[in-house]
């Protein structure tokens, strides 16, 4: 069985985050969507609440499952018996931080291979970050998340 791993903090999980796992898991058997803990970007979301988040996005797709990590990402992979990585790629700003963690990564582990996805145009320039903030002024995320996230995100920013 080939399994994959398609890592990110998810706070929260957007449109662009699900379009790289639909189409990931269509290469693979089974995609394991890594949600990490991620403390030192203080994320919105509490790591139960972001893998519970992306749960519910995800549920129609019968070959992924959710787990939330706190670890080293080659080490949960090895836990996990992933063999590949993927991750998206949005504007060239992205590919030289993946560079960096794709090259370290493969000195922790060269068994363990990292693919990239291209995102397509209408999501080139979506972030958990920029939904953040468009949420935390009221403003309309229709079309960059999930409904399940546009509902989290209203009660989170309830006033």
């Amino acid at each position: 069985m080939k399994r994959a791993l398609t890592p990110g903090t998810f706070d929260p999980i957007t449109s662009g985050h699900l379009d790289v796992i639909t189409r990931a898991a269509q290469l693979v058997d089974e995609v394991v969507v890594a949600v990490a803990a991620s403390p030192k970007k203080n994320p919105l979301f509490t790591l139960e609440e972001r893998a519970q988040l992306v749960r519910q996005a995800t549920s129609h797709l019968p070959n992924v499952r959710v787990e939330p990590f706190d670890e080293l990402l080659v080490d949960f992979a090895a836990r996990m018996d992933a063999t590949v990585v993927i991750k998206g790629l949005r504007a060239i700003t992205d590919f030289e931080y993946e560079f960096q963690m794709t090259a370290l990564n493969y000195q922790l582990n060269q068994e363990l291979e990292t693919l990239f996805i291209m995102s397509p145009p209408q999501y080139m320039y979506l972030s958990s970050s920029i939904v953040r903030e468009i949420a935390s002024l009221r403003g309309d995320v229709n079309g960059f998340v999930p409904d399940c996230v546009k509902n989290a995100l209203e009660a989170k920013f309830a006033r």
